[in-house]
């Protein structure tokens, strides 16, 4: 597994985002998500997401549903935004995936 670690200019805020999938899917292109401002403002110093993704016919990802969040409605939406641009190859058309995302900064 990779571990991602990205400087952000905000607060130099850094994210490192540890995905790992229920099915062996691997994305092709992937977009790491930015530690949110909000997290930062509120002093929450990490956090985690579990997201279910659905793959279209494109290898594109066409839903992502949060499962769950700790703490909530912090890193929601920067996982939404970031594993919506999230590639995979078109065998993988009709799957889903789970991934888990660790942010710390």
């Amino acid at each position: 597994m990779k571990t991602v670690i990205r400087t952000f200019a905000l607060a130099a805020a850094m994210v490192a985002c540890v995905p790992a999938f229920a099915q062996s899917l691997t994305p092709v292109s992937r977009v790491e998500p930015e530690f949110p401002r909000e997290a930062v403002q509120a002093g929450v110093d990490k956090g985690t997401v579990k997201a279910k993704l659905t793959i279209d016919g494109d290898g594109q990802v066409s839903r992502v549903e949060i499962l769950d969040a700790n703490p909530r409605r912090i890193f929601e939406r920067a996982v939404v935004r970031a594993l919506s641009q999230w590639k995979f190859s078109a065998g993988a058309a009709g799957r889903h995936a789970e991934v888990d995302l660790n942010f710390s900064r």
